[in-house]
């Protein structure tokens, strides 16, 4: 990012642009990062309100979690202020605060097709709970009616995206029986569930027992989507899990991940920084003994260099008043501030990183929507080699610096570095 303006504007908007450009840039590459780990064919929701930093961190988090590469928020706010999809399921306490199915208030359903017609899900459920009981070899008396009277009721409340939370008691025992009950009585009055979700055991196992009792009754009851229905899990899920889930073989079609994506447990912060580089036309620079605090003086621009397979080979960073590269020619990259590491690029394409976005008091380009961003990022990401995204050891992507850039830097250095005086 580059800012240009009268000094005393510039500092005043330091605080702001960080505050703006560290935390979105630290959840989005958390995201992103989590988006690699799942691959394209598993759903991603953000859970993460409750763990994270206050309420405005939460929807921000969903925010850039969605530009990240989520699917989806379970922050109804969220959902409503940035038109992210929502999605998510009841909790426990809500199967929890039932006992038994007289419990129930309510036990009939409309048909989808015939709102004249009443159909008491209860007795349909209890009916197929038997009959699943048989096909799966449990016994009818280790399931809680206190959770199939949950499943009915929540079912009854939103019969097209019905979804239940199974492992409140047992999830083979319990749980899948009177989920599948429930569904398989919702297809009588013409709504098709959506699926499960798991949050604690063994994920990977029980993921795939529940699949393969979806698919035993599929066939059974000629429902063939009933063999596809989704299959979520949580519970503290971070990139090594979803990793190690892949090596299990789980049958997982979602991810809902809330603690370690939006508080960034891996890295909690990132170190953007903001520094003047020039005023007036003069180059600044700052030293340090550490040296990558040392700046890099004068007006710059960026370029982004790819090779003859599409991947982005590098960054360049090079003075304004250097001419870009082009197509085909070769450009010397340096590292800034060691020697020996340098290298010819003899870029296939050549893509320019800045972009003016305000100028003179007005907006020079359309904002993007949310969905457009999310998009640009996984554009983004595909144009990295796999060794720069793998989870383990990744290949550090270069940033380097023009032949020009690198002996403006030095000079400026020497001439700007106190010259020491032995006794």
């Amino acid at each position: 990012m580059r800012v240009e303006g009268p000094l005393p504007v510039v500092q005043l908007v330091e605080t702001t642009f960080l505050t703006l450009v560290n935390y979105a840039s630290l959840v989005a590459t958390n995201a992103a990062r989590y988006r690699i780990a799942a691959g394209n064919n598993i759903k991603l929701f953000e859970f993460g309100l409750r763990r994270a930093q206050g309420p405005d961190g939460g929807l921000s988090a969903s925010k850039y979690a969605y530009m990240g590469g989520f699917d989806a928020t379970s922050n109804v706010l969220a959902g409503k202020l940035y038109n992210i999809p929502v999605s998510g399921t009841h909790a426990h306490a809500y199967v929890t605060s039932f006992s038994s199915l007289s419990d129930l208030s309510v036990r009939k359903i409309k048909k989808a097709d015939d709102h004249t017609i009443e159909v008491d899900l209860v007795d349909r459920a209890l009916e197929y709970r038997t009959q699943v009981a048989e096909l799966l070899h449990i016994l009818l008396e280790e399931s809680n009616d206190g959770e199939l009277a949950a499943f009915v009721s929540f079912a009854i409340a939103f019969p097209q995206g019905f979804i239940a939370l199974i492992d409140t008691y047992d999830v083979l025992r319990s749980g899948l029986l009177n989920f599948c009950a429930v569904a398989l009585a919702l297809v009588e009055v013409g709504y098709q569930a959506k699926g499960i979700r798991i949050d604690s055991g063994d994920l990977a196992y029980l993921s795939v027992r529940a699949r393969e009792t979806f698919h035993k009754i599929a066939e059974l009851y000629k429902l063939p989507w009933f063999a596809n229905m989704s299959i979520i899990a949580s519970n503290d899920i971070n990139e090594e899990t979803i990793i190690s889930l892949h090596e299990q073989g789980h049958k997982i079609d979602c991810f809902g991940i809330g603690t370690h994506l939006v508080t960034c447990q891996r890295q909690p912060a990132l170190g953007c920084v903001y520094k003047m580089v020039e005023v007036n036309g003069n180059p600044r620079i700052k030293l340090s003994q550490d040296v990558e605090k040392i700046t890099m003086p004068g007006k710059k621009e960026i370029y982004r260099l790819y090779g003859t397979d599409g991947y982005a080979l590098i960054d360049l960073l090079q003075r304004s008043c250097e001419p870009p590269p082009k197509v085909g020619t070769k450009v010397l990259c340096r590292h800034p501030f060691q020697e020996s590491k340098r290298a010819y690029v003899s870029p296939a394409k050549v893509e320019s990183l800045y972009n003016i976005y305000w100028k003179d008091g007005k907006i020079c380009h359309p904002q993007p929507s949310l969905a457009e961003v999310r998009d640009h990022v996984q554009k983004s990401l595909t144009t990295l080699r796999q060794d720069i995204k793998r989870n383990l050891n990744p290949t550090p992507y270069k940033v380097s610096v023009s032949d020009e850039l690198y002996s403006f830097i030095h000079e400026l250095w020497l001439q700007n570095a106190p010259i020491g005086e032995l006794f």
